[in-house]
């Protein structure tokens, strides 16, 4: 099931740490305010028990110490995100700021100061009763909680955040997850196209500079009944696109300005790529980890051969695409081309790990390995590529030897994975 914009900009939303941060502002705000309704519901004996000074002196430990936690953990996440760019990719930050456990954390600490702070002003004005400072009491002691829950999972959060394998596994299960969506619908919902425009269709350019974040084709459908037209998606998530690139092609009568302008407004450009509906730039990242892993700067060989195994496990989903489920008849879309996803995976490192045997012959077992569980199309790219990781690895001075033990597990020669 294809998301509407509208659903995947909500679906965007609701990874962003203010979202998060302002929700438990909000009920800090509320919890504040209900100590004051539910005060007459609460038995005068009790609230004989707590005095304002035992609130207070809970209240103000809470606010001091919380905003220096604040303070203290966001700096961390910020080391943290750093730390990712510098060792992995900057490519990779933005999925550990999406991290809903150091979102929630930080959501809890500035929350709970919120709370406090709030509580002291109500505790000096005399907002409440004796009843309504017992029930903030009691407040107050479920905050404590959420904060010792919230610090312990912190605690234990903190050991791998923003490791080189923490990182690792979140672009893979990004990877992993956008490209089992495109498979499950590898036209996007529409029939499937070979990328060329009809004669005679005419291009809706793009009105900005950009990547193509996000397709509505829901949204690009409708305007095809409502135009009695066809459209030839030109550009898919992922594409860079100008003021002379085509969107799309319309087979049909011409577009008009307002009916291009809606067409148009089905495309969300952006200044970078995102995972969501762009199963390539998961590629292209882990294999920027492992590029960078394999220069002289770094030299850290097994992290790509890490890489190379974590991009078997996501292009293992890849199955044959002999029949789609067309939702969006008059929506032509080009489905994802093997070679493409193989070239996006594993050029970089066969290039980058053209002179290490340990690299090439782990590389060769990957492809091989794919082309066993891959349909024809996966096979022929995986030795295409196999046999450019070769070349390379000619060029770069490996040993006779070497080369012949590249070859013996190298799909370009018949051979497979052991």
């Amino acid at each position: 099931m294809m998301r509407s914009k509208v659903a995947w900009l909500l679906g965007r939303l609701t990874r962003k740490i203010w979202i998060r941060v302002v929700a438990f502002a909000a009920l800090a705000i509320v919890a504040v305010g209900v100590a004051k309704l539910l005060a007459p519901y609460v038995p005068p004996a009790w609230a004989a028990r707590i005095g304002a000074d035992a609130v207070e002196k809970i209240l103000s430990i809470l606010a001091t110490s919380m905003l220096a936690v604040t303070t203290f953990s966001l700096s961390i996440a910020v080391s943290a995100f750093s730390a990712a760019a510098s060792t992995a990719t900057p490519r990779a930050t933005a999925l550990l700021q999406e991290d809903r456990t150091t979102q929630n954390v930080l959501a809890t600490f500035l929350g709970a100061f919120l709370f406090s702070l709030l509580g002291l002003i109500a505790l000096r004005t005399e907002v409440y009763d004796e009843a309504g400072k017992m029930v903030l009491f009691l407040a107050t002691l479920a905050v404590v909680a959420l904060v010792v829950i919230a610090l312990l999972g912190w605690i234990v959060h903190l050991m791998a955040f923003g490791r080189m394998g923490n990182t690792l596994d979140r672009v893979e299960a990004a990877a992993s997850d956008s490209l089992a969506r495109r498979l499950a619908a590898p036209c996007l919902g529409g029939c499937r196209s070979g990328g060329a425009a009809p004669a005679g269709a005419t291009a809706v350019t793009a009105d900005a500079v950009g990547y193509v974040q996000h397709v509505d084709v829901p949204a690009l459908a409708d305007c095809a009944e409502r135009f009695a037209a066809e459209f030839h998606l030109a550009a898919l998530p992922g594409s860079f696109v100008h003021h002379t690139a085509a969107l799309l092609h319309v087979a049909g009568a011409a577009p008009d300005d307002e009916q291009a302008r809606l067409l148009r407004a089905a495309f969300t450009l952006g200044h970078e790529r995102t995972f969501d509906q762009d199963p390539r730039f998961g590629l292209i990242v882990l294999s920027e980890i492992a590029s960078r892993a394999l220069s002289p700067a770094v030299n850290d060989p097994g992290t790509a051969i890490s890489v190379i195994g974590r991009l078997v496990r996501v292009l293992s989903a890849w199955t044959a695409q002999a029949d789609i489920e067309v939702e969006f008849p008059r929506i032509h879309v080009p489905p994802l081309r093997a070679d493409d996803v193989i070239e996006d995976a594993f050029r970089p490192i066969a290039r980058d790990g053209a002179a290490l045997i340990e690299v090439q012959i782990r590389l060769n077992k990957a492809l091989a390995a794919l082309a066993a569980v891959g349909d024809g199309g996966l096979r022929e790219a995986t030795a295409a590529l196999a046999g450019y990781a070769l070349e390379r690895a000619r060029e770069a001075g490996l040993a006779e030897a070497e080369l012949e033990a590249i070859r013996r597990c190298s799909v370009a020669h018949g051979e497979r994975a052991d």
